[in-house]
């Protein structure tokens, strides 16, 4: 506790620095024996919705909005998963730690865990932004570990793992970033897409628009259309971090 109200968040026009001591828990509306935090949300300026999920034992989950698709990211513990959909059935699934889940909109699906287990989600909502001449796209299950990284614009030191399909029906992307300690984002971005990133490991420095903040495990970024961005990892150890953006979508066209 800072007795003297200090803190490194901070939330300006087009980006936002949500550190852990200033998180606050509210009620997962519809959910059993969970909480939420909600970091990112439209309240904010942000087109899309990220919270940390805080499951009890016994908890079970509430399918979002008509028409909004959810990407899940175990962070601890273990859940057990049922997805309804063309290429995944009823069958239920244990996800533990690194595990994640895409449930496309309108798709009927459960979250659970056990009596005696618990869990931490990183959340992702967003609604889904059909193309008429594409198919909805399908759910999908998998493990970060599973999932083979790539280096950045040839740099070996940052490692990009893409954990969705990129293709068309797809309208958000989920990726996981990996920097050896030193290395950077080989430019400063400036771009359309819009993030939401929680830092999963290690420290760093993040430029966002024209502030640099020092960041660690645990903190929430929000980085708006536009938002200049850079980042570089520091200390002894590899830093890394999930984010999600928008992608595959016409600028000019409404959602239908």
């Amino acid at each position: 506790m800072d007795v003297f109200g200090n803190t490194r968040s901070h939330l300006a026009r087009d980006h936002a620095l949500i550190t852990p001591d200033t998180h606050v828990p509210s009620p997962l509306v519809g959910w059993k024996n969970a909480t939420s935090f909600v970091h990112i949300s439209p309240e904010m300026g942000a087109r899309f919705l990220q919270y940390t999920a805080v499951l009890e034992g016994n908890a079970a989950s509430y399918s979002p909005g008509n028409g909004i698709e959810r990407f899940l990211y175990v962070q601890e513990g273990s859940i057990e998963i049922e997805i309804d959909s063309k290429l995944l059935s009823l069958q239920k699934q244990t996800l533990g730690p690194g595990a994640f889940a895409f449930i496309p909109a309108g798709c009927v699906h459960q979250i659970t865990t056990t009596k005696s287990e618990t869990a931490s989600l990183i959340v992702f909502e967003k609604s889904y932004s059909k193309l008429e001449s594409v198919a909805p796209p399908e759910a999908v299950v998998g493990r970060a570990d599973e999932i083979a990284g790539e280096a950045f614009m040839g740099d070996p030191d940052a490692i990009l793992q893409t954990l969705m399909p990129v293709s068309p029906e797809f309208d958000m992307a989920v990726n996981i970033f990996t920097y050896q300690p030193g290395a950077t984002l080989p430019q400063v971005e400036i771009h359309t897409m819009e993030h939401g990133l929680q830092m999963i490991g290690g420290m760093g420095v993040y430029r966002l628009s024209d502030q640099y903040y020092p960041v660690a495990a645990g903190d929430v970024i929000w980085m708006a259309s536009f938002c200049p961005q850079w980042f570089v990892a520091m200390g002894k150890q590899p830093a890394s971090y999930i984010y999600y953006k928008d992608i595959h979508r016409d600028r000019l066209s409404e959602p239908s």
